[in-house]
Formats: structure tokens, C-alpha cells, sequence
């Protein structure tokens, strides 16, 4: 059913999960971006308004992941019409809490239900890429498959696509704080090494299996036997120099692991729901101990992934 408008609210995400570099991504429905589609008579895809963090964001499909997603999807069906695009910025951009992400998410899937939805959900994953591509290329997996479907997402193989949700353990809770800090994506990926040792290789290999399969079984020590990374962390840790205090205060207060969401600047753990306000005290108080201004927000793991919404509150909205 073609519709005149439509608005898609994606969440924000938590890339790698510590040690999945790449390779797994998690919903974080704590905070969203919400992107309005309404049918234009013009051709192509016009950004009309922008509001929420921030008050402007770029107009061309070429510096915009929400109208580079948008714009494919609409290219993908050959459609004559074009769109009208609002954006509400409600993901905190260069936070690693996939804002650009999640603004692809909500461009893809909004354009997707104003044309009579011709995708599922999962079909929309290359169009998103497109769209994230605009701010990482080659762009980045993590972020774009979690916030389109939802909780914990492994990608198992990049061509031909194959991604899976994984399951997550009962009552575990996400905890994610965001410093008032600048960490660049592109240095920070610009910064690992080519090569890595065997051994190291090995013990990568080793927690990633464990943590997959704690999920997987709710074995809570399995899962917090691989939680953390030693393949990038390592690497990274310097960009923020109060990381490693941060960290061992979330493991003292009882978190099951603690990591950069993405490449940082944000920290987040994981923790049972009976120790997360422990928890995300205990994060705050070392970012502020540190002298570094910061933003807790908590969600559950088995965040929900992006959501659609036909009402004529969304075509005044736009």
C-alpha cells in the first residue's frame, strides 16, 4: 500500500560489544533518531528540517546517511516520485553510539513504507550500507545491522550477506556513558596494526566463542569469560586516558565486562539488572573523579530495532 508519509525510529547502537570487532553489533534503544518520509511531487530525496541535538545537518545525498539510505532505496525501485525528509537527531553524533547509523536506518526504512514497503527488514541492509557508507567507507556492519533489527546481531558473512541475531541472556541491562570527549573513527581504525600474533589470535578467537555462547546458553560466567577484548582494545585505550579506571571501577561494582562502544568515545557494560545502578554509578563517578564530563543512558539488551509509524502526526511532523 503506497502511503503519502511515514516516519521510522531507529535506536542507537553499541559496534564491536566489546570483543567483536566488526563483527557483532548491539540495539541501544536508550536514545533514537527519527526520520520522516513524505511523498514529494519533485524527484529525488529534499532534507525540509532538522531538529533535536542538533539544528542542521548536511542537505546532499552525498554528506547525509539519512538521504544517501533514502535516495537508494528510492533509485532501487525506480519510483517517480521523490521525498520530503525531517530528521529529529536524538543520537549523539561522533559518540560511538551509532548516530550515523541509525539516521540510515530511519531514512531507509521510512522511504521503504511510503513506497508500499517492496522490502522486509533484513532487505533494507544494503541500502542502510549505502547510506553509512556516506560516513565510513567501507562502511561499518555493527551499528547499521543492530539498529535495523534489533538486539545483539552477528554478521557471519559480508558477500553474500549473512547476518543472524543472537540471543541474549535474561535480565541484563546496557549501561552507556558518553564523555565529553572527541575521538575521531577514522584515526581511531587508522591507528591498529596490520598484523596480528598468533597468540593473540588465538586468545581473540577463544573469548569470542565464549562470549557467543554464553549469550547464546544465558551461562553468565561463559559470557563474562570472553567479554573482554584483547585484540583492539588494547590498541585503543590510550585515546581516552581514563579508560582503564573507568573500567576496573564498572568491574568492581559487579559489571559482567566493560568496553569503548565502537571506537569511543562512550564506555558502556553490561550488567544483571540488580547491579546496573551500582554499575552506572560507578562509571559516572570515575569519569568524574577523572575530571571528564559525561552522559549515562541505559537500555536492555534485547533492545528493539528500528519502528515504523503511519499516522497523519507524521505527515504534520514533516
Amino acid at each position: 500500500m503506497i502511503r503519502q508519509a511515514a516516519s521510522a525510529s531507529a535506536p542507537a547502537s553499541i559496534g564491536n560489544v566489546g570483543v567483536g570487532f566488526d563483527i557483532l553489533g548491539q540495539a541501544f534503544e536508550a536514545a533514537h533518531d527519527v526520520v520522516t518520509a513524505v511523498r514529494d511531487e519533485r524527484p529525488g530525496v529534499h532534507l525540509v528540517h532538522v531538529s533535536g541535538l542538533v539544528s542542521s545537518l548536511p542537505d546532499d545525498t552525498a554528506s547525509n546517511t539519512a538521504l544517501a539510505a533514502a535516495d537508494a532505496v528510492l533509485k532501487s525501485v525506480g519510483s517517480p516520485c521523490g521525498l520530503r525528509l525531517s530528521i529529529v537527531k536524538g543520537v549523539p553524533l561522533a559518540a560511538g553510539m551509532g548516530g550515523s547509523a541509525a539516521s540510515a536506518v530511519a531514512g531507509a526504512a521510512a522511504t521503504n513504507a511510503v513506497l508500499g514497503e517492496p522490502y522486509s527488514l533484513g532487505e533494507l541492509l544494503p541500502f542502510v550500507l549505502e547510506g553509512e557508507r556516506v560516513a565510513s567507507d567501507p562502511p561499518h556492519w555493527d551499528n547499521v545491522m543492530a539498529s535495523l533489527l534489533g538486539g545483539l546481531v552477528l554478521a557471519a558473512r559480508e558477500e553474500p550477506a549473512l547476518i543472524q541475531r543472537v540471543p541474549v541472556p535474561d535480565g541484563v541491562t546496557s549501561i552507556v556513558v558518553h564523555p565529553e570527549v572527541k575521538i575521531e573513527t577514522r584515526m581511531a581504525r587508522s591507528i591498529l596494526g596490520s598484523e596480528v600474533p598468533l597468540k593473540v589470535a588465538v586468545e581473540h578467537g577463544r573469548r569470542v566463542a565464549s562470549f557467543i555462547l554464553g549469550c547464546s546458553t544465558n551461562d553468565l560466567d561463559l559470557l563474562r569469560s570472553g567479554f573482554e577484548d584483547v585484540l583492539v582494545e588494547p590498541q585503543r585505550q590510550h585515546l581516552l586516558p581514563c579508560f582503564n579506571q573507568v573500567r576496573a571501577a564498572a568491574l568492581g561494582s559487579g559489571a559482567l565486562g566493560c568496553s569503548f562502544s565502537g571506537s569511543g568515545p562512550s564506555v558502556f557494560a553490561w550488567a544483571v539488572d540488580a547491579d546496573a545502578d551500582a554499575v552506572e554509578n560507578a562509571l559516572s563517578m570515575a569519569f568524574a573523579d577523572a575530571d571528564v564530563p559525561a552522559r549515562a543512558y541505559r537500555a536492555p539488551v534485547s533492545s528493539g530495532g528500528v519502528k515504523v509509524t503511519f499516522s497523519d502526526e507524521a505527515l504534520a511532523a514533516a
